[in-house]
C-alpha cells in the first residue's frame, strides 16, 4: 500500500526540459534565469515592446493608463520577451535584455542630469547677460 503522506515522485515528462523553447507562445514553460524585473521594458516601453515583439507593450502609449502597463512590463517583461521572440540561447537573451536595461538607465539618468545642468546653467546665463548688457 502507498504512503499517503509521501510526495509523489516526479515523472520525466513532468520535468522541464533545458531546450531552447523561446518564442513558443504563452503555452511554454519558462527557464530559470528569465524571470524578474525589467529596467528596459519599464524604462523604455514602446521602443522595447516593438523590438522584442511583445505588442502589449503598445498600450504604453495610452494616456493615464500607460504607467500602469509600464511597471507591468517592469514585472512581466522578461517572460513576455522569452516567448514572443525566438532567442539563440539562454545566455543571449539575459546579455540582450541586459543591453536593454543599462540602455534604459543610461536615458533617464542622462536626462535626469541634463535637465537638472539646464536648471542651474539657464538662469545663470540669464543673469550674466542681464550684468554684460549694464542691466
Amino acid at each position: 500500500m502507498d504512503n499517503p503522506y509521501k510526495p509523489p515522485l516526479a515523472r520525466v515528462a513532468d520535468i522541464p526540459s533545458s531546450e531552447n523553447n523561446s518564442g513558443g507562445g504563452s503555452s511554454i514553460v519558462i527557464p530559470p534565469g528569465v524571470r524578474g524585473w525589467s529596467w528596459g521594458a519599464f524604462l523604455l516601453t514602446w521602443i522595447w515592446a516593438v523590438f522584442n515583439r511583445t505588442w502589449i507593450g503598445l498600450l504604453c502609449l495610452i494616456p493615464y493608463i500607460g504607467f500602469v502597463f509600464s511597471v507591468y512590463l517592469g514585472i512581466r517583461g522578461r517572460e513576455l520577451a522569452w516567448r514572443n521572440k525566438r532567442w539563440d540561447s539562454l545566455e543571449h537573451f539575459n546579455q540582450i535584455q541586459r543591453r536593454w536595461s543599462i540602455g534604459g538607465l543610461i536615458i533617464v539618468v542622462g536626462g535626469v542630469g541634463f535637465g537638472i545642468l539646464a536648471a542651474i546653467l539657464i538662469p545663470a546665463y540669464h543673469d550674466y547677460m542681464i550684468r554684460a548688457n549694464g542691466g
